[in-house]
């Protein structure tokens, strides 16, 4: 478990998804900074033994850290931000503060953009400190198409226009050897490279379009460039002015994905590769600047190289399952110590390739693992065994379904048995209250339902999945029945009044609709009497006291537009799914996403909502509760307009939790009249909180790329502080 100051903490097994710009520091290579493709980044201070993660409303596209103070560092995330205290808190110093004119999320992933007080959309797309003077910076700026380099004298507290740049900056570098009066400044993008030097700029073409580069000043001075395209690698010892290819083996043709080398020692570098010899993977390695290379990482997807100690990935999914690294970063300092991220892991290499070591997670009791603190997974359900709390099971996004005999301190893949396609993705798991060991699971080897980036091209038609069952708590499963047809089950519920030996269980298939089971999963009839069109986007599923049950229908239109059939829709069936009546949505709104049913009044709904697409944020999104059985609804939480599910408190009806992706969790005590924001968990995508069974004052919250959250339920903001957008002076403390 990774534990945040303010009392939350992580859980999971680490990784698991992609990883990005490892950048070690020039001070202390034991500091290191990584990001994720989920909006989170992730700082150590222990040379990867431990990760706190920081959120800054949306993805991090670079690092840098101050040459002359270790404690100062910056990082690109909406805007330019800069820490003072090696990442525990972060201030936004481009936009100025006191020019931004609020934080847009327009579309359906309610994906963020700074926004200026005069309608600008501003961003960095590289920096560089003097290496000289902490209050001197060089920013690539860009506004539309068109990219300058900026200067500023003063720390970032105002500019100057320095150049126009080409588009596609990747990095700036200034010579620590030249004139401090007039710098020699070197912008490296994807198909050329400037230089300034005496006062002149002149642009030099790169031998070809470079997917990543890296450059450090050799002894005496000289920029020395590595660049690389998907099939070449190219050698600058003049700074870009000429270029020589290089070969990591003569004759072969292999891809590349990633190049860096050692800021103070260029001669070294390291080169990630594929496809050598058609099928081997892994990092090549230099000591003489590209002349002559060392395979230091050697793989296949069947044949693990015996130098690289992973934590589970490798065991559970093999060696391709990380893959070729993403990216490489090695210290500036030190040319043995290198960090390689890919779609699962961050591993590390402190003696120069010879030996690679997973650092996204670390062994656990048993056969179990544990995070680090970088959890990079989509989740969406914490589950607990009834007849044992120390079991604990989270579903996950790509990974699948996990298992805690520890009450979570461990996890372990729970997916033994489960038919290959279907592993990907767990949605949900229910158990039999009555018979221990005995539960079923939805699942579906395509993840991420309900984005709609999912059928955006290819449609719903080919999506497989089903239930799985297991007999003995998890541990082993087989495929419930051939009679329910192949299909992407996203939730499963049972009928705790059915008989348990012949169990009443509902699934739904997305894209296909409602299938019902009366023997306990062996056999499945589709149920969809009722429910319009031909492909219905069955999502959750929910339960009253007395019985009925409510199908959530997703949307299908990725801007919320209307007019698709059957399109975002809540139905409601009192004959146990023989029927289903369609029930009105809220005024303007088609994206529900979520119910939840008042324990003591079957009549008070909750319903969780998607906004639709607007220019500037989404619009009627939110919470909205019914009194009357859905027929009238009103809105009580406006302030997040992306909402993913709202969750009643089994102990106390009164007390209601949602989360959505506008970096808030909220918490309401009057049975969902008003809200209040959680304080502490700030992670961009949240999906859902479950209140800890063992422990009243704590939750869980599920999140869209950042594993699971456990902490205090009861600590809420301030108010006037209800989500990311309204506290940009308000900075995030590092978790």
């Amino acid at each position: 478990m990774a534990w945040a100051p303010d009392g939350w903490k992580r859980i999971g097994p680490g990784g698991g998804g992609a990883q990005f710009i490892p950048t070690i520091s020039p001070h202390d290579p034991g500091t290191v900074l990584v990001r994720c493709d989920m909006t989170g980044g992730y700082v150590s201070r222990d040379g990867g033994a431990s990760w706190g993660m920081f959120n800054l409303g949306g993805g991090v596209r670079f690092f840098a850290f101050d040459p002359l103070d270790a404690r100062t560092l910056y990082t690109e995330a909406l805007g330019l931000w800069r820490s003072r205290d090696s990442g525990q808190t972060w201030n936004l110093l481009y936009p100025a503060p006191g020019d931004t004119g609020g934080v847009e999320m327009p579309s359906d992933h309610a994906d963020a953009r700074i926004v200026t007080k005069d309608g600008r959309y501003p961003h960095v797309a590289a920096l560089a400190i003097d290496p000289a003077d902490s209050k001197t910076l060089y920013a690539a700026m860009s506004e539309g198409s068109s990219t300058i380099l900026s200067v500023s004298a003063d720390g970032g507290a105002s500019w100057k226009k320095g150049a126009d740049l080409p588009a596609g900056v990747l990095h700036i570098h200034i010579d620590p050897a030249s004139p401090r009066a007039d710098r020699c400044v070197t912008v490296v993008t994807a198909k050329s490279v400037m230089v300034r030097a005496g006062g002149t700029w002149k642009e030099h073409a790169t031998p070809a379009q470079f997917i990543d580069t890296s450059a450090g000043y050799a002894t005496g001075g000289g920029l020395r460039l590595y660049g690389v395209s998907r099939d070449g690698l190219h050698v600058s010892d003049d700074g870009g002015v000429t270029w020589r290819n290089s070969e990591i083996q003569p004759g072969a043709k292999p891809r590349f994905s990633a190049v860096a080398t050692s800021a103070q020692h260029p001669d070294v570098a390291y080169l990630a590769y594929s496809n050598l010899d058609g099928r081997n993977f892994g990092v090549a390695k230099t000591t003489d600047a590209g002349r002559n290379w060392t395979l230091v990482w050697k793989e296949t997807s069947d044949d693990p190289a015996a130098n690289v100690h992973d934590g589970w990935i490798t065991a559970r999914f093999g060696p391709s399952w990380g893959g070729t690294p993403l990216n490489l970063g090695v210290a500036p300092t030190d040319p043995n110590i290198v960090y390689a991220t890919d779609l699962g892991r961050t591993m590390r290499t402190t003696d120069g390739g010879k030996t690679w070591v997973g650092v996204y997670s670390k062994k656990g009791s048993g056969d179990g693992f544990t995070t680090t603190g970088m959890d990079v997974t989509t989740a969406y359900g914490v589950h607990f065994d009834p007849f044992n709390r120390k079991r604990v099971f989270i579903t996950y996004t790509d990974i699948g379904l996990f298992r805690s005999e520890d009450g979570g301190e461990s996890w372990v893949s729970a997916t033994v048995g489960v038919p290959r396609p279907w592993r990907n993705t767990t949605y949900w798991v229910e158990f039999d209250p009555a018979v221990e060991g005995r539960m079923w699971a939805a699942m579906s080897g395509t993840h991420d339902l309900p984005r709609p980036k999912m059928w955006r091209q290819r449609g719903v038609a080919g999506y497989n999945g089903g239930v799985a069952v297991s007999d003995d708590g998890g541990r082993t499963w087989r495929q419930a029945s051939p009679t329910l047809p192949q299909t992407a089950a996203t939730h499963i519920l049972l009928d705790p009044e059915s008989p348990k030996t012949a169990r009443v269980l509902y699934v739904t298939g997305f894209g296909r609709g409602v299938f019902k089971s009366t023997d306990g999963g062996a056999t499945w009839v589709l149920k969809n009497n009722g429910i319009e069109g031909a492909e219905p986007f069955a999502w959750r599923l929910a339960r009253d006291p007395r019985g009925a049950l409510y199908l959530v229908v997703a949307r299908r239109s990725e801007d919320g537009s209307f007019g698709n059939p059957g399109d975002g829709a809540l139905y409601r069936s009192t004959d146990g799914a023989e029927h289903w009546e369609r029930l009105p949505l809220p005024e303007g709104l088609n994206g529900p996403n979520g119910l939840a049913i008042d324990p003591r009044n079957p009549s008070r709904l909750y319903l969780a909502a998607w906004g639709r697409q607007a220019a500037k944020e989404a619009r009627e999104g939110g919470i909205f509760l019914s009194t009357d059985g859905g027929r009238n609804w009103r809105n009580v939480l406006s302030q997040d307009k992306h909402i993913y599910d709202v969750t009643i408190d089994p102990r106390d009806p009164k007390l209601l939790y949602a989360a959505g992706f506008e970096s808030s969790a909220w918490r309401s005590t009057d049975s969902g009249e008003t809200w209040r924001r959680i304080a502490g968990y700030d992670f961009k995508w949240g999906h859902r909180v479950i209140p800890d069974p063992t422990d009243a004052k704590q939750i869980y919250v599920t999140t869209f790329g950042g594993s699971v959250w456990h902490g205090p339920a009861d600590k809420v903001a301030p108010p006037g502080m209800p989500t990311w957008q309204v506290r940009a002076n308000d900075p995030p403390v590092v978790r």
